[in-house]
């Protein structure tokens, strides 16, 4: 699917062939998190970029204001047969800090939010349990739970940019 100025954006809903083996996931600086889920066993491929903003087509600059509405997230293609999206979500909150809103170490603004895009209702039903579950534990959770819409690939230096440039995160 193209947008407006041509540059491929991936749509991912409910009624999307491939709904049922995509996840895509927000825990602050997609760097990090790709690279916590790029080498797991039945991980297709692993796509960072920018979801549940207001713009078609935002640029990393743009998506650093803030003003767009958009996270740093990841959109992760997997084998249901081999990793299930419950064992995802053990990644995603293991990852990162589920518990400050905004913020995920020293990086500050919306586009470091918490955030899971489901794709299915059992992907909501499986996230919304898996929060209620740590919230029970006594974990101040802030993660959104909403439908994934469109998820903008971020500019390709972004791709792999952990393991092209050789870097590990605090992940």
């Amino acid at each position: 699917m193209l947008n407006f100025k041509g540059k491929k954006s991936i749509s991912q809903t409910k009624n999307d062939s491939h709904a049922g083996t995509i996840a895509t996931f927000a825990a602050g600086c997609f760097w990090g998190v790709e690279e916590a889920f790029r080498s797991l066993k039945g991980i297709i491929k692993t796509t960072v970029g920018y979801a549940g903003g207001n713009m078609k087509d935002p640029t990393y600059e743009m998506v650093c204001t803030s003003e767009t509405g958009h996270a740093e997230a990841v959109q992760v293609e997997f084998d249901p047969k081999i990793i299930s999206f419950e064992q995802l979500l053990e990644v995603f909150w293991k990852c990162h800090n589920p518990t400050t809103k905004n913020r995920q170490g020293p990086d500050v603004g919306s586009q470091y939010r918490s955030a899971i895009f489901y794709h299915t209702e059992e992907q909501q039903k499986v996230a919304e349990a898996a929060k209620q579950k740590l919230i029970k534990k006594g974990v101040p959770v802030v993660t959104e739970i909403i439908q994934a819409t469109q998820f903008f690939p971020a500019e390709e230096y972004h791709q792999k940019y952990l393991l092209k440039h050789g870097k590990v995160c605090h992940i």
